[in-house]
């Protein structure tokens, strides 16, 4: 994906034409995340699951034909691969999502701060490496833009919040709401097609208004919807999930599209390369600690909140730890137990969701501010 941002950059040389172009890559992104659930709940529905990851394979193979097209675009000087630097940054992530993960399991032994302890000493060495090296593998130096760092960071914080109400969302709708996997997926439809829309608008709308504006207020949007998702709960209508999702997505297709745009203006056309793998690592970690941390979090609430109705066997009782499981477990109770222990468990999920989502506000205002206040493009750029 970084190889793809980066030729948008090299191809569309004018502003407004690269613009509409990183709103039509992001659009791809928004359509596919809608069409996967839909897509993926038919599937279920009628085949095997693992269905899901086999209908790809022929679409990647006609994607394959692209490298037919595409013209070429490289760095002049790119370096030697750095095999040391990447060993770095898997030894800084993979240890500190683990860790909490483990530490909201209730792993608080010595396991978990040691993880946490070498990912932060690796975290280290990967930075000081990158700033010695002549050729880093992710050049630091593209921070010194304000406009990046507050791009960036805007970045990282919205896919965090994002795929953590994405977690969230579909096992409410299934789960709590009983909706099928296919009205699950259909109902998230809404959303990412606002997301669409939205990244299309922030075209025009950024031939009228400042650009940092405009981001700030997608983020703000997306704060909105999260607002709107603490008001879930185990009896609400589906609608109030599809305003907050659409909420939220709409506001990331705005401040997305813009500050990918930022990210990719900022930087040198042959350091293009670098500035789009930096953007699209932001994605992958926000995504990866946008699930481990809210999903922790969520299902910490769940089995703290959750009363187990009297009766139940060990394995039974392990199996209701999360909101699958107890749904599970139910399917081969008496009525009257399976009914309390259903009702029980969704209204701990429900709490659980409120907190995530409070959290996700959060994380999305605190986007907002870092993007308010140091976003400054030089003169020329504005």
């Amino acid at each position: 994906m970084p190889s793809t941002l980066a030729l948008l950059r090299n191809l569309f040389l004018d502003q407004q034409q690269r613009r509409l172009a990183v709103a039509i890559w992001a659009s791809g992104f928004a359509g596919g995340a809608a069409l996967g659930p839909v897509v993926g709940g038919a599937l279920l529905e009628r085949f095997w699951w693992g269905s899901v990851f086999l209908v790809n394979v022929p679409v990647l193979l006609v994607l394959l034909g692209a490298a037919r097209v595409l013209p070429e675009s490289r760095d002049p000087a790119p370096g030697r691969a750095d095999v040391v630097s990447v060993v770095l940054s898997l030894a800084t992530v993979l240890p500190l999502v683990w860790a909490v993960k483990a530490v909201a399991a209730g792993d608080a032994g010595p396991l978990p701060a040691a993880a946490t302890a070498l990912g932060l000493v690796a975290g280290t060495a990967f930075v000081r490496r990158q700033l010695i090296r002549p050729d880093p593998l992710l050049d630091l130096r593209l921070f010194r833009s304000r406009v990046v760092t507050a791009a960036i960071g805007a970045n990282l914080l919205t896919i965090a919040a994002m795929s953590g109400l994405l977690l969230l969302a579909s096992q409410y709708l299934q789960l709590v709401l009983g909706r099928s996997p296919m009205e699950a997926g259909l109902l998230l439809v809404p959303g990412l097609v606002a997301s669409v829309l939205a990244g299309l608008a922030a075209v025009p709308l950024a031939r009228r208004f400042p650009v940092r504006g405009l981001v700030v207020t997608g983020l703000l949007l997306g704060a909105a919807g999260y607002v709107v998702a603490t008001r879930l709960g185990s009896g609400s209508p589906a609608a109030l999930l599809v305003l907050a999702f659409t909420l939220v997505a709409a506001g990331a297709g705005l401040a997305e599209t813009l500050t990918n745009d930022a990210i990719l203006t900022a930087a040198p056309a042959e350091r293009a390369g670098q500035a789009s793998a930096i953007s699209e690592t932001a994605y992958e970690l926000g995504t990866g600690l946008g699930v481990a941390v809210l999903g922790s979090v969520l299902g910490a609430v769940y089995t703290t909140r959750l009363v187990l109705p009297a009766g139940l066997d060990a394995p039974d009782r392990a199996a209701a730890d999360t909101l699958g499981g107890a749904v599970d477990v139910a399917g081969r109770l008496p009525a009257e137990t399976a009914a309390a222990l259903e009702a029980g468990a969704r209204e701990a999920f429900s709490a659980g969701v409120d907190l995530t989502a409070g959290i996700g506000a959060c994380v999305a205002l605190a986007a907002a501010v870092l993007v308010a206040v140091v976003w400054r493009a030089p003169r020329a750029e504005a």
